[in-house]
This record gives structure tokens, sequence and C-alpha cells, in this order.
């Protein structure tokens, strides 16, 4: 749907895709008929239910403009002006007109829609058998997303547009309308080069086999070398494991991701290796705050504080070098009581120094998988409400919707000009101009 708006006023008209372009004078004309002055005159002493509820001035205004388009469309589906006659003495005339109720965001408007002799009329504006206008399904999409249940939804609608006409099983038709796109979204082609990107799972309830079970939803997110990030699929397993994540990363290889110059993963054992294996120029960085917190499992609560100061020194080093000094002298002091906390970060030391040779505004992109963490608690946020999921798809669907949501919100990296001139000194022409 596209949308016009006349130039000596305000009035805007969404116009449905493929139907003839308004004229502009007449859009003009229009607005010439609705001065502020009559406007007062005609609400002058209506109370404000008489104006915006359901059947006051509004609406019936509404089914009056949309009684006149759809007029205005059958004219010219005719070719001649009511009251004239056919051209050539016979042909396909007037019929009537059928009435309905269409639900709209202002409530239900009552409409008629013209008819012809032959039948082969068929509306834009206002579809036959179409019962709602456009703008009401991206609302009824928009409130799934946000964590909305079905229920949820109608009782919101009888509430806010006092219409009952609009079923729980009509908003599931509405919403799982999405589930085409998201196929399309999910195999979509991809860059070739992807500076950063973030991989992680989150754990999803769903029905299965007559129980509830968990499920594993893997996610990856990239950053473009132009510094947007692009949610690059998801996918299901019921663990999360690095064999699941090799398929993964062959599936973004396959859709054209020929090149990965950092990738952003959690401690998971196995996960450097599956990234290896598909891009095996990929430096592979260990996120430092899970790290930190798999670290601090081992910790007494009186020491928590003391030992996370203590460790502060090795991740804020200013390069490899000095971050081995820091963990040693950690060592030397928690140590003995705590062995296993130096033992897990020698272990992982060749994944966790990556960003120490990176410049500060490129260290703050990728030693931390928030920005993936970030989107998995918008996602959580949206499902929280649901407890557990009828089947894979209906879970899928809600997700995507939580997705493109947050994706309509985000910004450019941060400072990327300069984590650009930091990825350009390392990794030379592996990074596109």
């Amino acid at each position: 749907m596209t949308r016009t708006t006349s130039k000596s006023s305000s009035v805007t008209i969404d116009r449905v895709d493929g139907a003839p372009e308004p004229d502009q004078d007449a859009l003009d004309r229009l607005a010439g008929l609705l001065p502020a002055e009559a406007l007062g005159r005609a609400v002058k002493g209506l109370t404000p239910d008489e104006i915006t509820g359901s059947g006051g001035l509004l609406t019936q205004l509404a089914g009056r403009l949309i009684d006149a388009a759809l007029a205005g469309e059958l004219t010219d589906h005719l070719g001649y002006e009511p009251g004239q006659a056919p051209a050539g003495g016979a042909g396909n005339m007037r019929n009537g007109s059928t009435p309905k109720t269409v639900s709209t965001d202002l409530g239900p408007v009552a409409v008629n829609t013209p008819r012809d002799r032959n039948g082969s009329f068929e509306p834009q504006l206002v579809a036959k058998r179409q019962t709602r206008l456009a703008g009401l399904d991206a609302k009824i999409i928009d409130l799934y997303a946000g964590g909305m249940s079905v229920r949820d939804i109608q009782s919101h609608l009888e509430r806010l547009y006092g219409t009952t006409s609009i079923g729980r099983d009509t908003i599931s038709r509405i919403t799982d309308a999405v589930i085409e796109d998201v196929k399309e979204w999910r195999h979509r082609p991809l860059e070739s080069v992807y500076p950063i990107v973030y991989l992680d799972a989150l754990v999803v309830r769903v029905r299965q086999d007559r129980s509830v079970q968990k499920r594993v939803c893997y996610l990856a997110m990239g950053v473009t070398v132009d510094g947007e990030r692009d949610v690059l699929g998801l996918w299901w397993q019921e663990t999360e494991g690095a064999k699941f994540w090799l398929a993964v990363l062959n599936d973004l290889h396959h859709r054209g991701v020929q090149d990965v110059l950092i990738a952003c993963v959690d401690g998971l054992t196995g996960f450097p290796e599956a990234i290896e294996a598909v891009f095996p120029k990929a430096w592979v960085q260990t996120c430092v705050v899970h790290q930190i917190r798999s670290s601090m499992r081992y910790v007494a609560y009186q020491d928590r504080k003391k030992v996370a100061a203590d460790l502060r020194p090795v991740y804020t080093a200013p390069n490899a070098e000095a971050a081995q000094d820091a963990l040693e002298a950690f060592d030397q002091k928690w140590g003995q009581r705590y062995p296993m906390i130096a033992d897990s970060w020698r272990a992982r030391w060749e994944y966790i120094i990556p960003f120490l040779s990176l410049p500060a505004d490129l260290r703050k992109a990728v030693y931390t998988t928030n920005s993936i963490e970030g989107l998995n608690r918008q996602i959580r946020k949206a499902i929280k409400t649901r407890g557990h999921f009828p089947d894979e798809d209906a879970a899928t669907k809600l997700i995507w919707l939580a997705i493109t949501r947050a994706e309509s919100k985000w910004r450019k990296a941060y400072n990327w000009t300069g984590a650009l001139r930091g990825l350009k000194i390392h990794f030379g022409d592996r990074l596109p101009d």
C-alpha cells in the first residue's frame, strides 16, 4: 500500500498497490471541501462519543469516503459516469450495491460495495469478501510481535474499537500469513563478507509428542561492512552443540557468505573448531563476559567482588603479554583456593586474547556477545507470556516477528568508522572496499 498526500493540506489517502494513481487536483479539491471553519461548525455540540465512538461521525465519514472511492473504481471499470448510457447503447451496467461492515483502525465502518451486471468488477480498496482494511492487519501483527496472545489481542480490539467481528481464528490466520515471509527470509542470499558475526542460542519450550520439551533456537547476527546489524537466520535443534553449529555455519556458507573476519561466541566446547572448519581464516573470539561468569560459578559469595576485581586486569590489559602476566598474578593470589579459574582461562587462552591486539574502538564490538544477547532478551520478552508453543512453526513465527521488531530500532554500530580502520589494518584485502 502506498500513501499520497495533498500538496495544499495534510489530507492523506492510502492507496492499494496496483490501483490507478489518484488525481492530484481531485485531492486538492477534497481538501478545499473540508475547511477548518466548516468542520468546526459540523462537530459543534457533539459529544466525544458521537464524534469518535462506534457509529460516530468519524466512522460515518470514513464509510462515505470509502463508498465514493468504490463508486469511482466502478466508473473506471465500466467506462462511463453514473446516469449515462453505456457506449454503443448496450453493455455492462451498474447493478446496485452490497452492504457490509469493515473493521478499521477507527472501529467498524459500514460500506456499500457497488456491483455490475456482469459480475466482472473487482474492487481494489475493499476487495470482495474482505472484512478488514490493511492497517488493522498490521496492527494485529504488531501486537502479536509484542508478546500478546491471540486471546489478549481479541480482548484488546474489543475494548479499543468495540468490535467482536475479529475472532481468534481470524487473528491466527492474520499472524500465520507471515510464515511465507519467514521461509523467504530464512533462505535469502547473504553478503559475501561479514566483518563480525555473533553466534548464540536460546532455549524455547515447545509441545512435541504430547509433552512439552525444550528446544534450542540457534541465532546468527552479522555486522555488515557498512556497520549495519543483520540477523542472518534461525535454526532449531534439540540441544546446543558444536556439531549442529557446524551445520548452521555451512548453511550460511551455502547462502553466499564467503568469509567471516571475527566470530564472537560463548565458551561452548568445540565451537572454535566448528567455525574454523567452514571459515578457516576467521578469528574466533570467546565472549569475555561468558568467561567471567563461568569463572564466578566456583567462587564463594564473600569472595566474588574481590575475585572479579582481580580478574579485571586480565581482560583490560593493553596487549596479550600484559594479560598473561595479569593472569599469573591472579593465579598466585587465588590459585590455591580456586585453581580451576586460571586453568579455565588458560584452556581457552588462544580464543580469549585475539581482541587485545585490536584498537579500542574495535575491542568494544568483539570482546562480548552483548549485541546478540540483547536481541535474545527482546525475544524472551516476547515469548515469556506463552509458557510453551503448540509447535515449532508457532515459535518460529513469534521469534521472527520479535526479530523484525527489534531490527527496526537498531542503529549503526557505535563509532564504526574507527572500527573499520582497525579491521582494514588487521585484515587487509579480506575487508572489501
